[in-house]
């Protein structure tokens, strides 16, 4: 079925007003005049900037705590709210938004690196309908503009108000009410599909994180735990940005959360010196160290001061060994458990080199070496079962998550007014 079908039957022909976000809703910040002692405990909870990057929806039972005295005038969450990461490494992830779909049962606030657009009681819209809409192609590319930034883009508030909302049937609330509930069922349809394969794969990878944790547990007198520092190095060798492109810069943009690898890079630094690094090199993003970006480098190429790389010095030590000893979340906590800065933590390069890596049969090389390669082994078919792309489930989600956005963005392309354009700098 062609586009203009598709539409005309889903929308009869129905007018569609675009409003300027500022003249329907209001935004609001998030928390302000916190310290990190703040952020230990509390009885309070508020939204954190991955839990608005990771969910279309915001998970109520994943919230962080925080200290919040009476006497605090801080905005709270609310029903139908649109949550929205106000910053990010590069601009095609700033602005990412969730929608909070269930009333919370206590005042619920919002981390200070993001900002809440609550609509108007009058407007007809519902919190399914901008749940899609806020993540289509056509709202992206709106968002993205409100953006500026060199190594970090932040949201400009007053372009932010600027960019246009779609309202079907602005003047027939039951109607336009009507027409989002369908693009919101057929929606909800293709999400359905992909979540069934997204709980397998899901289900995999704990499966692989247990066969992960076993195979690098060891029994007393087998192992030798070392620090990170006496078996490895940070690389300390420059290249010139001439010599990357986007197949071999690395930013923590284009490092995969939950150690999914890396991406095609979408900025390139065009001068200046960058760290090198080259195959069997392991890198990690050490911004917000919570997301477990981390790659096993299979190229030379240059990175930033934002990722670490990690160099093995022992050669007693399989490179991939380590990269499989430092993909665990106890590597991963440990980094978070001494990070600087509570809005966006970096973890601290000198107590990483502390953490601790077990070499198993220290005092017999050829046997620890032996050990190490089965281990890889086994692990390698599990990281290719619940990260490859081109194959098993990975694959599967993918082809249903591109099925999902070309349909998401063609329920969103509604026609535009006659002279009444977008503006590029909404």
């Amino acid at each position: 079925m062609s586009r203009e079908n598709f539409l005309e039957r889903l929308l009869g022909g129905v007018d569609v007003a675009w409003k300027p976000l500022g003249e329907i809703a209001e935004t609001y910040g998030g928390l302000t005049g916190k310290i990190k002692s703040d952020f230990d405990g509390g009885d309070s909870r508020y939204v954190s900037y991955k839990n608005i990057f990771d969910n279309l929806s915001v998970d109520l039972k994943s919230l962080e705590p925080v200290n919040i005295a009476e006497s605090e005038n801080q905005n709270f969450i609310g029903f139908g709210d649109v949550l929205f990461t106000g910053s990010s490494e590069t601009p095609d992830e700033v602005g990412m938004s969730s929608v909070v779909m269930t009333p919370p049962d206590e005042k619920v606030y919002l981390n200070s690196f993001s900002f809440g657009v609550r609509f108007r009681n009058d407007v007809p819209i519902l919190p399914g309908y901008s749940k899609y809409l806020f993540r289509s192609g056509l709202m992206r590319s709106q968002i993205a503009k409100t953006a500026s930034g060199v190594t970090r883009f932040n949201v400009s508030k007053e372009r932010f108000r600027k960019i246009l909302i779609p309202i079907p049937c602005p003047d027939n609330p039951k109607k336009s009410l009507e027409i989002q509930a369908e693009i919101v069922r057929i929606l909800d349809s293709f999400a359905e599909l992909t979540a069934e394969l997204t709980a397998e794969l899901t289900a995999r990878k704990k499966q692989y994180a247990y066969y992960r944790d076993q195979l690098l547990r060891f029994e007393d007198g087998e192992v030798e735990w070392r620090t990170l520092g006496k078996v490895a190095c940070y690389s300390t060798n420059r290249i010139h940005a001439q010599q990357v492109d986007q197949e071999n810069y690395v930013g923590v943009d284009n490092l995969l959360q939950d150690r999914a690898g890396r991406g095609n890079s979408s900025y390139v630094p065009t001068s200046g010196r960058l760290v090198e690094y080259k195959p069997n090199d392991i890198l990690i993003g050490n911004i917000r160290p919570y997301l477990k970006k981390i790659w096993h480098a299979d190229r030379f190429g240059g990175t930033n001061g934002d990722v670490l790389v990690i160099r093995a010095t022992d050669t007693r030590l399989n490179p991939r060994y380590l990269f499989h000893a430092l993909a665990v979340d106890r590597f991963f906590d440990y980094m978070m458990q001494h990070a600087k800065g509570a809005k966006m933590p970096r973890g601290d390069k000198t107590r990483v080199l502390e953490y601790q890596v077990p070499i198993p049969f220290p005092n017999n090389p050829e046997k620890s070496l032996a050990e190490q390669a089965r281990i890889v082994a086994i692990l390698d078919q599990f990281d290719a079962l619940t990260n490859s792309l081109t194959e098993g489930l990975p694959r599967e989600i993918e082809l249903r998550q591109k099925q999902y956005a070309y349909y998401r963005d063609l329920l969103f392309s509604f026609p535009k007014p006659t002279g009444n354009k977008i503006s590029s700098e909404a």
